[in-house]
């Protein structure tokens, strides 16, 4: 074990303590809490009235210029015309008051009529009848209102009184006829003149006497009058609804209140102190809501390490692990962000945000992946808030998040974990169209040359995320001796030392291993174990039978058997140094542990039968204990899987003629033994997982013995050419 393992072994040990795990957490938000400081600390502005700015200024926040509001609502009040009425009755009125005067004038010289006096004759109580126009005129006044006779002259009573029934008639629908056409349009005080003339025009058509026609005339201009009057509840109605239609006036965050060289009259200071930039007094709430936050977001995570993750060892390897990606993601996000401010550029575009997330993916799992990205996009809104009013830049959080999550699930497509690179360069064009989204978005207008900064900045924080994964990645392996994909995948390297040694030493193991490995990695990945770990560590899992290849069977091409010429006890002693050795090897040759535990494992503590049959057939004290192997018996579900592919594999070549029913047999055959045999009883692997691959085994197998045709021998085949 190296200096940086036993640095974070002793590390792990004091994480056993509840103690030690939270102040782990307390540094990391003490740390996380003095990056983001300085960028929530609150900005001060030195302006003076009537001198120009020195530096352009944009709102942090919107606020509302209540002043402007104000004007503008006095001044759409003010644009609002005043409401008019028409009194619709009004006309109905003077048409009933014409019509009135009118049939009071009928009524009259029908009672003044001397010849109904005549019809009347013989009557009781006759009447003198009434003959001169004096006395008509009296009667017809006293019919009406003092009202209307004040208002009307003496001329026309006496033309009423002077006309026949007809022309009565005649000037009565005329008169009435025109009022109402007048009276019926809108009349405003100053248009009551205009509407006079127009209904004696209206009546200057009537064909009666010209005494007759003056009365009409005279009767209808006194009709007419103002039907059109303010209506002061409605006009302020009107008002009251223009006023609450007026939106507010607002100084909006981001909005530039003054530029630089600018000068700073009286409404550009009004806004600066509306928007806090010429107060006097230090705040404290941007800090405290940056603790707020911190506390939320690492009590979350304490909460997940504490009670999420039930391995011991696991959880504070883990936890180690996020930690230290956490800081040197932090760092370098500061770092960019730094430098971004003093070039005055976008550069944090180029902030190899998805390097955390492939780490956290690789390293350990899509959980803790997802969730440092999200951790690490949010605290970017506010690292990278240079340009930003306000505190918090969400486009760049945004791009962090997107950025991450499309690497972890690049990552999660087979074969791309050994292809980081690539991956680094998938993600470069996800990131440069996510950046031209966002200022597509933001419809900014920008030149050529900005439109390739912001490509290169894309396709750097892309191909950043995936050096610096590749990088990073054998330091952690190394520190916390975690066996990667990406080991695994170099491990499988047939060019690999020991695999060139298996391949010439012992070609027939390295035949057995590879088929174990298509078996075992199948079969693995059917229970949702570690199909790649099964692969690579049945590739290995017989190196130490390179010590001693010829005692091997499968590695015997047409050699006497040297285990016919020795003793049982030899032979076992042979065999089941195979583990031990290769176990040993591995690790002189610095392999993972879940390898060598693989090579130790396999055979668990199984009986080497056939020896043991013969050596009791020599002894019948022969102990069977002595003739097993010594184990450990499997701890891991991909030990077990290995373990079963190897005797099946080996059982199955050992077969005549395999057939799907006996290759099937077989393998419940050796399934059931082992677990009579207590081989799994110390491995996590149910009987139904068992049952899961069982059945993948012997599809695999029967892909591989499948019936093939029957040739003829060479012979008959060159009869059979010739005919």
């Amino acid at each position: 074990m190296n200096r940086i393992q036993k640095f974070f072994t002793k590390i792990k040990g004091l994480l056993v303590h509840r103690f030690f795990q939270v102040l782990l957490f307390l540094i990391l938000g003490l740390f996380a809490y003095g990056l983001m400081f300085s960028n929530v600390k609150p900005e001060k502005v030195q302006v003076e009235l009537f001198k120009p700015a020195e530096q352009t200024i944009r709102s942090t926040k919107t606020v509302e210029d209540t002043y402007k509001t104000e004007q503008e609502k006095e001044e759409i009040s003010k644009q609002v015309a005043d409401v008019y009425t028409l009194k619709k009755e009004y006309a109905k009125n003077k048409v009933d008051l014409i019509s009135s005067i009118f049939d009071s004038a009928i009524e009259v010289n029908k009672e003044t009529d001397p010849e109904r006096d005549k019809k009347e004759e013989g009557k009781e109580d006759k009447k003198e009848p009434i003959k001169t126009d004096a006395q008509k005129v009296s009667i017809l006044k006293e019919k009406l209102t003092d009202e209307v006779n004040k208002n009307i002259e003496d001329s026309v009573f006496l033309a009423l009184v002077q006309a026949d029934e007809d022309e009565l008639e005649i000037a009565k629908d005329s008169t009435i006829t025109a009022v109402n056409n007048v009276m019926s349009s809108r009349i405003a005080a100053s248009d009551v003149e205009n509407a006079k003339k127009k209904v004696v025009e209206e009546l200057g058509y009537m064909s009666i006497n010209s005494d007759m026609k003056k009365a009409s005339n005279s009767l209808a201009r006194t009709a007419i009058i103002q039907n059109v009057f303010f209506d002061k509840d409605k006009t302020e109605e009107q008002r009251r609804k223009a006023v609450e239609s007026v939106e507010p006036i607002r100084i909006l965050q981001g909005q530039i209140i003054v530029e630089e060289n600018q000068l700073v009259d009286r409404d550009v200071y009004r806004q600066l102190e509306l928007a806090g930039f010429l107060s006097t007094e230090s705040t404290i709430y941007p800090y405290i809501g940056l603790l707020l936050f911190i506390l939320l977001t690492f009590g979350a995570f304490y909460y997940f390490f504490s009670f999420s993750i039930s391995k011991r060892d696991n959880k504070y390897n883990q936890l180690l692990i996020f930690s230290l990606v956490f800081i040197l993601s932090m760092a370098t996000m500061k770092t960019v962000s730094v430098l971004a401010d003093l070039k005055n550029s976008n550069l944090e575009y180029i902030f190899p945000g998805a390097m955390a997330a492939m780490l956290i993916k690789i390293l350990l799992n899509d959980k803790l992946a997802v969730a440092m990205i999200i951790l690490l996009g949010s605290y970017g809104t506010i690292i990278f808030n240079g340009d930003t009013p306000g505190n918090l830049d969400f486009s760049m959080g945004l791009y962090i998040i997107f950025g991450g999550l499309a690497a972890i699930i690049i990552l999660s497509r087979p074969n791309f974990k050994s292809k980081v690179l690539i991956a680094g360069l998938l993600m470069s064009l996800i990131n440069m169209a996510f950046v031209f989204s966002l200022i597509f978005i933001m419809d900014g207008h920008y030149t050529k040359m900005e439109y390739l900064y912001y490509a290169a900045a894309a396709i750097g924080s892309g191909v950043g995320s995936a050096v610096l994964t590749m990088g990073l990645l054998p330091f952690f392996e190394a520190g916390f001796g975690i066996l990667s994909s990406m080991k695994l995948i170099e491990l499988s390297n047939p060019n690999h030392p020991l695999l060139r040694k298996i391949l010439i030493e012992a070609p027939g193991t390295y035949h057995h291993s590879v088929m174990v490995a298509n078996l075992a990695e199948s079969a693995c990945e059917a229970i949702g174990s570690n199909g790649l770990l099964a692969r690579v560590g049945s590739y290995y899992h017989d190196i130490g039978k390179t010590k001693r290849p010829h005692f091997f069977i499968e590695n015997q091409m047409n050699e006497e058997n040297p285990h016919d010429r020795l003793q049982p006890e030899t032979s076992r002693d042979i065999i089941i140094a195979h583990a031990v050795d290769g176990g040993e090897m591995l690790r002189n040759h610095k392999f993972p542990k879940e390898i060598v535990d693989i090579a130790e494992q396999h055979h668990g503590t199984t009986l080497l039968k056939f020896f043991y049959h013969k050596a009791k057939k020599q002894d019948d004290t022969t102990v069977e204990s002595c003739y097993r192997y010594p184990g450990p018996r499997a701890k891991m579900k991909e030990v077990a899987v290995i373990g079963i592919a190897d005797s099946v594999e080996a059982a199955v070549r050992s077969m005549q003629h395999p057939t799907p029913e006996k290759i099937e047999e077989l393998v419940s055959f050796i399934i059931q033994d082992r677990i009579q045999d207590g081989q799994f009883d110390e491995c996590d692997i149910t009987m139904r997982e068992l049952s899961i691959v069982k059945h993948s085994l012997c599809e695999s197998l029967n892909g591989i013995f499948h019936s093939r045709i029957e040739y003829p021998e060479p012979d008959k085949l060159g009869q059979k050419v010739k005919e």
